[in-house]
């Protein structure tokens, strides 16, 4: 892989505040952290440019979710720092408002020169929570504070009374929140419950034009089919690396909170944990409810395609190393005419 003639670059080392840094979305199973730290070492190795990555996943803040999670291991990591991985323990709640605090942060300090004298760092958000990506770009939407007494009261409601409600409150959202998402679901009737307005009406004020500039979007495009295949594969992986014992440990423990144990994969076995499916059930039912999860983030991902400046790469098709010259090119400052 030659950067040199893909890219005539002007800036050095020392300048890397030249360079937008990437924001890398796409379906899951869909080689985003793949990326991300093939990345971070071409940064690196070709162009001398200190690189760390910023996980925006709702599920690998937590410690101890790492197999259902697929969270990277030390391993898959190769020695590039890792932010916003294990920072809260599963019996915690945490917003995605948390979750922007702490990013902002980090990208602050990422970009700033380290106290021990390194010039100033790039960083590479990789994203699978969309929501997180577009908070990072747009900013959180003016939304009502949590009402815990009624989220209690709407958690406890029959689940057919309480998805009809969502259906006729905010149809939009009922079109892109699964029935079996309580967490979100609740939190959809509880902003039209408390402002008279549908959730989907606030996130509007996303729509403003207001995308930061500091930053590219990448997103990685994947027929349905091809991504299909990638989860039952990866299923089948965490099954053999140990993702039963793993959530039989976390809930015997009762280390998963309200939050936590909605999670892909440890929701389905802890009903077998339960008595409520069998162990066959709960892995086919894994299957199927993250092929679920990645037909909604194809909803989320065709309202991030609007997004001023993204560039949209063709995974199913391209090479690792065609995936990080593409992705350069597009973080990389104009070439001078």
């Amino acid at each position: 892989m030659c950067f040199a003639t893909l890219y005539p670059l002007t800036v050095t080392a020392s300048d890397p505040a030249a360079f937008k840094f990437p924001i890398i979305v796409g379906p899951t199973a869909g080689g985003k952290s793949a990326l991300a730290v093939a990345l971070a070492h071409a940064f690196i190795n070709h162009l001398g440019i200190r690189a760390e990555i910023v996980t925006a996943d709702a599920i690998q803040i937590y410690r101890g979710l790492d197999i259902g999670s697929a969270k990277p291991t030390l391993l898959e990591r190769a020695g590039v720092p890792h932010h916003l991985i294990d920072i809260v323990d599963p019996t915690e709640r945490f917003s995605v408002d948390a979750w922007l605090a702490r990013a902002e942060q980090t990208l602050q300090s990422i970009r700033s020169p380290t106290p021990a004298g390194s010039p100033a760092g790039l960083p590479i958000v990789v994203g699978g929570t969309h929501l997180y990506v577009k908070a990072l770009l747009d900013g959180l939407f003016d939304g009502p504070e949590p009402d815990a007494a009624l989220r209690e009261r709407l958690t406890a409601m029959d689940p057919r009374e309480r998805r009809a409600e969502l259906e006729s409150a905010d149809p939009a959202a009922a079109a892109r929140i699964h029935p079996n998402d309580i967490r979100r679901t609740v939190r959809a009737l509880e902003v039209f419950r408390l402002t008279g307005t549908p959730l989907t009406h606030h996130q509007q004020q996303w729509d403003t034009g207001n995308t930061r500039r500091d930053c590219v979007l990448v997103g990685l495009d994947w027929e349905p089919d091809s991504i299909n295949r990638r989860i039952n594969a990866r299923v089948k992986d965490m099954i053999h690396r140990g993702l039963i014992d793993e959530a039989r440990h976390l809930h015997r423990s009762s280390l998963l909170g309200v939050q936590a144990r909605e999670a892909l994969g440890y929701k389905q076995l802890i009903d077998h944990f339960e008595a409520r499916s069998s162990l066959d059930d709960s892995i086919e039912a894994i299957k199927i409810e993250t092929r679920r999860f990645a037909k909604n983030q194809r909803t989320w991902l065709r309202r991030l395609r609007s997004t001023p400046g993204s560039v949209w790469l063709d995974a199913h098709n391209s090479s690792l190393d065609d995936l990080v010259s593409r992705t350069i090119a597009a973080c990389a400052p104009p070439s001078p005419v």
